[in-house]
């Protein structure tokens, strides 16, 4: 379980270039000098993907010359490919999720008999997914301070957090606006009508029309749905705060001041509870920490914003919003009994589940998945598409549910005295995975985003294990005595 990443108690420093890395530059190709270009065109490039059509694919699409990459450091013997701490946990998962593909033809208790084929390509795009995650952490993490500042990759998060405000109010003035991607030119017509993850992905929107309150327009620019827009608005804004207010110029604080007031509107036009309360916990403990380092100035700043949020709500319509979405719960009988039913599929096979999501028995009424004009009752529900959770209690069992978490949950604690701003907002950012894995399935961008988070903990853990020196070294955390230098953390 222990990994090469240890946290130390100096501060940091970026990692020092690697013997000959300057004429490797010189010489090699433009790729060979910019080993970071995957990363960065993945994350800087979130509205074309989008728009393109493959928004929820790129994450798998770039993981490949990132793992052939890691391939190439490993194969050449110029570079020793480092794991996180906890990485034994991810790799049984994985082992989980395999073993898994031998239950797909199984028929779960309480769920109807579907076609074998249609299980077989879910569990292979949810797996490559993983796969695919996994370089994404592994690249990330293996990145160095030359060629990838963990100051750019925080600005590159904080980034795509303005691109999901932006999109978030767009999609509240333009709810009706859509499109068809170019990438739906060459997807047979077939495939899209049978498959509606794959027809909304190709046919963008910037909102989902949901009759909630009254035809409410939803925003979810530039993802698929709205619950995925406000999993991502919500683990990236604290990237925002920590690079482009704390650590950014006067330009970038005006900016991030501007797209977090911004943000109000859409966040509460979502209609999104579970963004509520996730934004909730998440600023309730950065609260927590804050007052516990006796950083009162910062702590001041963060309750003035709330107050200021509070006010904005209150002489405004958004209040009425509000309380009407609180009142309407339609859905809530339809999540528990899903959340139910995935417990006891998942106790009819513990170990391994049963390889990928099952169909309700019975027709229930849906607010987004099977329902039509002309069927609003068709369409059983998916037992796992309410919540990570309980994908994954069904899909990998009790075992492969508590690894995924597990793995997680060690990296929160590991880097829990992680007082840097990149610190804290990695920290929050685990924290909404583990909030919003009742509301919300994470595969595609939402994890992708928490691996992310990982390697900067992890990347932040080494950093600190240098000494203090060089422009990154406030980022690392607080100044520690000279008595305890050289001393690795717990």
């Amino acid at each position: 379980m222990t990994g090469t990443a240890i946290l130390g108690t100096r501060a940091a420093l970026p990692e020092p270039p690697e013997p000959g890395a300057g004429a490797h530059r010189r010489r090699g190709s433009w790729l060979a000098r910019h080993p970071a270009w995957p990363l960065t065109l993945l994350l800087a490039g979130i509205p074309l993907w989008w728009a393109l059509g493959f928004g929820d694919y790129i994450f798998i699409l770039l993981s490949i010359p990132m793992a052939a990459r890691l391939y190439s450091w490993s194969a050449q013997g110029n570079r020793r490919i480092r794991v996180p701490p906890g990485f034994a946990l991810w790799l049984l998962f994985l082992l989980v999720v395999f073993i898994g593909a031998a239950a797909l033809a199984a028929t779960a208790p309480g769920t109807l008999t579907s076609p074998v084929s249609n299980r077989i390509i879910s569990f292979g795009v949810r797996t490559i997914g993983y796969l695919g995650d996994t370089a994404l952490l592994l690249f990330a993490g293996n990145l160095t301070e030359r060629e990838l500042p963990r100051r750019r990759l925080a600005w590159l998060l904080g980034l795509v957090a303005l691109y999901v405000v932006a999109g978030g109010l767009i999609g509240v003035l333009f709810k009706h606006l859509h499109f068809t991607s170019p990438l739906a030119a060459i997807v047979p017509n077939r495939l899209q009508a049978n498959n509606l993850v794959l027809h909304v992905q190709l046919h963008p929107a910037v909102s989902q029309l949901q009759s909630v309150l009254g035809t409410a327009g939803r925003p979810d620019a530039p993802f698929a749905y709205t619950n995925e827009w406000g999993n991502c608005l919500a683990l990236l804004l604290p990237w925002l705060i920590a690079r482009w207010w704390f650590r950014g110029t006067h330009r970038q604080r005006m900016i991030a001041l501007a797209a977090l007031v911004i943000a109000i509107v859409p966040v509460i036009y979502s209609l999104d509870r579970g963004l509520w309360l996730g934004l909730i916990v998440i600023v309730g403990y950065l609260g927590f920490r804050l007052a516990a380092q006796g950083r009162l100035a910062v702590l001041g700043g963060l309750v003035s914003a709330l107050v200021l949020a509070a006010v904005v709500i209150a002489v405004t319509p958004l209040q009425g919003m509000i309380s009407q979405r609180l009142a309407n719960g339609a859905s809530d009988a339809s999540r528990g009994s899903l959340a139910v039913a995935a417990m006891v599929d998942a106790a009819a096979s513990p170990l391994v589940g049963y390889g990928d999501t099952r169909h309700q028995q019975g027709s229930v009424q849906s607010l987004s998945v099977g329902r039509s004009a002309k069927c609003p009752t068709c369409g059983e529900r998916t037992i796992g598409g309410n919540g990570q959770l309980w994908l994954l209690l069904i899909s990998d069992g009790f075992l492969g549910a508590g690894l995924y978490v597990g793995f997680f949950l060690y990296g929160f604690w590991r880097y829990r005295r992680d007082t840097t701003p990149y610190g804290l907002a990695g920290q929050l950012t685990l924290l909404g995975t583990f909030v919003f894995m009742f509301a919300y399935t994470a595969t595609g961008a939402p994890l992708g985003f928490t691996m992310l988070a990982f390697a900067m903990l992890w990347r932040n853990a080494r950093a600190r294990r240098q000494p203090a020196a060089g422009p990154e070294a406030e980022l690392a955390g607080l100044a520690t005595s000279h008595r305890l230098a050289g001393k690795p953390g717990s």
